[in-house]
C-alpha cells in the first residue's frame, strides 16, 4: 500500500509554477482595476454611478475595469487553487480560461468571415465617439492618440467632424472650432517645439488640396486596415502567443487536479 501511495503525489513543479503564473496575473488584474477605479473616482463616476450611462461614446476606463476584473478573478482562482490544492477553484480556473479562449476563437473566425460588417461597426463606433469627443477627457485623449498614431482624421475623413456640435460647419454653430478639426488631425511641423492646439481652426473652409498641406485627410478606418495588413505577422503572433498561454494554463490546472484526485483516492 505504501508503495502505491508513494506513486501518487502532487507535482511541486506544476503546483508552484501555476501559482507563480497566476500571481503575476492577479497583480496585473489588481493594477488594472485600481487604475480604472481611480480614473472613475477622478471623474466623479463613483460618487454618481448613474453618470456611467450618460456618456454617448466609449469610456476607455471600461477596458481597464473589465480586463482588470477578469484577470483578477482568474488570477485569484488559479493562485489560491494551486496553493491550497483546491480542485473546485482549479476547475473554475480551467473552465473560465477555456471559455475566454473559445470566445476569442469565435470572435476571430467571425471577424474573418464578416469583414464588411466589422468595418461598418468600426465606422459606426468611431463616428459615435467623434460625436462625444468633448464629453469625456479619457475618450478625447484616446481619439487624439488614435489620429496621431495612424495619421488620420475622422472615420473616413475630416468631414466626419461635422457630426460633432463644436466642429460642425452649420451657420448656427457659435463655437470658435466651427469648420475645424482637433489638433490631433494636424500634420506636425518638426520645427515647432510647442504644440499648437489651434492648428485645426477653420481648416475645413479651405479647399481639399490646401487641407492636405496642414491636416491628415485619410480616414482612420482605412489607415487601421492598412496598419493591420502591414503588421499582420506581429498581430497574428500576439494572438497565437496568448492562445498558447491559455492552453498551457488549462493543461497545468488539469494536471494539478488529476494529481490531487490521485492522492485523495489513496487516502
Amino acid at each position: 500500500i505504501s508503495g502505491h501511495f508513494k506513486g501518487a503525489e502532487v507535482s511541486c513543479c506544476v503546483k508552484y509554477f501555476l501559482f507563480g503564473f497566476n500571481i503575476i496575473f492577479w497583480l496585473l488584474g489588481a493594477s488594472f482595476l485600481g487604475i480604472g477605479l481611480w480614473a472613475w473616482a477622478e471623474k466623479g463616476v463613483l460618487s454618481n454611478m448613474a453618470s456611467i450611462t450618460d456618456l454617448g461614446g466609449f469610456d476607455p476606463v471600461w477596458l481597464f475595469i473589465v480586463v482588470g476584473g477578469v484577470m483578477f478573478i482568474l488570477g485569484f482562482a488559479g493562485c489560491i487553487g494551486a496553493l491550497r490544492e483546491n480542485t473546485f477553484l482549479l476547475k473554475f480556473f480551467s473552465v473560465f480560461l477555456g471559455l475566454i479562449f473559445f470566445l476569442e476563437l469565435t470572435a476571430g473566425i467571425l471577424a474573418f468571415v464578416f469583414k464588411d460588417w466589422i468595418k461598418d461597426q468600426l465606422n459606426f463606433f468611431i463616428n459615435n465617439n467623434v460625436m462625444a469627443y468633448r464629453d469625456d477627457i479619457d475618450l478625447q485623449n484616446l481619439i487624439d492618440f488614435t489620429q496621431e498614431y495612424w495619421s488620420c482624421c475622422g472615420a473616413h475623413g475630416p468631414n466626419d467632424w461635422n457630426l460633432n456640435i463644436y466642429f460642425n460647419c452649420t451657420e448656427f454653430n457659435p463655437s470658435r472650432e466651427r469648420c475645424g478639426v482637433p489638433f490631433s488631425c494636424c500634420i506636425k511641423d518638426p520645427a515647432e517645439d510647442v504644440l499648437n492646439t489651434q492648428c485645426g481652426y477653420d481648416v475645413r473652409l479651405e479647399g481639399e488640396l490646401d487641407q492636405q498641406k496642414s491636416i491628415y485627410t485619410k480616414g482612420c478606418v482605412g489607415q487601421f486596415e492598412r496598419w493591420l495588413q502591414d503588421n499582420l505577422i506581429i498581430v497574428a503572433g500576439l494572438f497565437v502567443g496568448i492562445a498558447l498561454l491559455q492552453i498551457f494554463g488549462i493543461c497545468l490546472a488539469q494536471n494539478l487536479v488529476s494529481d490531487v484526485k490521485a492522492v485523495k483516492s489513496n487516502w
